[in-house]
């Protein structure tokens, strides 16, 4: 290979190294959802800052809302890293290059709302991606919450 072949693969190279990244450090800060960096990269409905979401609402029990999100997230490819009785953290991957988001939600049971985080990784942009899986979990989340009958999923338990 030629150096100049060398120098002209070096930054994609570089750029495809870049795409693996380290989990965040820390999960709920004071009882909340983390706060999204100053980057367009990030959405959530708790700290919000820019990029302000809506709080995902139901009627359901809390317990029964709680286990169709779980369901809902693993649905879209989701990979439940963490989930406890009031916060969930799950991974996302894109097709390309392997970029990790990070979701997280917390559960207000007295308010039965789910407040929702969406952030990438790396990178400053993310083309809305955070944004658009929010409002497909939301509507998801929304259209198995009204089905009339909703048989617990095939084994999982309640956290």
């Amino acid at each position: 290979m030629s150096p100049r072949t060398l120098l002209l693969l070096l930054p994609l190279l570089s750029s495809l190294l870049s795409c693996s990244s380290t989990p965040p450090a820390g999960k709920l800060i004071e009882g909340h959802l983390r706060p999204c960096p100053n980057r367009p990269n990030c959405v959530s409905s708790e700290n919000g800052g820019s990029a302000p979401v809506a709080p995902i609402s139901f009627r359901s029990s809390p317990e029964q809302a709680w286990q169709i999100m779980q369901t809902v997230i693993e649905r879209l490819g989701g990979k439940i890293s963490d989930r406890g009785p009031t916060y969930l953290w799950a991974t996302f991957s894109s097709r390309f290059c392997r970029f990790v988001d990070d979701v997280e939600l917390r559960l207000e049971t007295e308010e039965k709302i789910m407040h929702i985080r969406s952030g990438a990784r790396v990178g400053y942009a993310d083309f809305g991606v955070n944004r658009k899986r929010v409002e497909t979990i939301r509507k998801l989340f929304t259209e198995q919450e009204n089905q009339p009958h909703r048989p617990a999923p095939s084994g999982t338990k309640p956290q």
